[in-house]
């Protein structure tokens, strides 16, 4: 299968270059879509070439503009396996094989890099990484373990169904959430997850519309997947 890496990358010069070199390593047939996302610090340069396609936006919009912009350019190069990594090196791009064994093996359409709720989790993630969780198992009828992770593997066959809504955080949890209502098959992989990248998670306002998002689907939530 062609497979795609999404990177959407703000403010992330000091990470990128070697998230980048790391994905070559392990997946050295996979196809490599960064996006920067008005970044100002030189992204877009550590980003550029390394046998990359950099698609550059003029300013910042958000991490859900970049990876619907870096999804459509996947797919227009003929993706049918997209996998998205975030561009700090919280996710360990070695692990990408094992996002896309159960896709490989015709068992999954979506595969979530889940993370464990543990001493590595700051405490402040640890209740809402459940709760959302909790609230898209109820949404989906299936087990998920990690809704709000952003490291993922999904089919073409997802991306032409699914069209979520956002422009920031809430995008990923609209792209599951719809996911899981349209009947994709969602499988969850243990991977580890290194804290300590500056994260630019708005707290309010992102909480806000993650919120929304899964508001969206207050009736399954009540009632359950039919």
């Amino acid at each position: 299968m062609a497979v795609a890496v999404i990177i959407p990358a703000y403010q992330a010069a000091t990470t990128i270059g070697d998230v980048i070199a790391r994905i070559h390593a392990t997946v050295p047939t996979a196809e490599i879509v960064v996006i920067d996302d008005g970044s100002t610090d030189g992204t877009g340069h550590e980003g550029r070439g390394r046998g990359t396609t950099l698609v550059t936006l003029p300013r910042n919009r958000g991490k859900g503009a970049a990876l619907r912009t870096g999804i459509r350019e996947a797919t227009l190069r003929g993706a049918s396996v997209l996998v998205t990594i975030d561009a700090d090196a919280q996710h360990p791009p070695e692990e990408i094989p094992q996002l896309l064994k159960p896709i490989l093996e015709g068992r999954a359409d979506l595969v979530l890099g889940a993370r464990k709720r543990d001493q590595a989790m700051p405490i402040s993630r640890r209740l809402t990484n459940w709760l959302s969780a909790t609230l898209a198992s109820r949404i989906g009828g299936q087990l998920v373990r990690d809704a709000q992770t952003g490291f993922r593997a999904f089919t073409r066959a997802v991306t032409e169904r699914v069209q979520p809504a956002g422009d920031r955080y809430e995008y990923e949890a609209n792209f599951l959430l719809d996911a899981l209502q349209a009947g994709f098959r969602v499988v969850c992989v243990d991977v580890p997850t290194i804290y300590g990248a500056r994260s630019h998670f708005r707290a309010w306002g992102d909480t806000w519309r993650m919120a929304r998002a899964f508001a969206r689907h207050a009736g399954r939530i009540v009632a359950g997947a039919t």
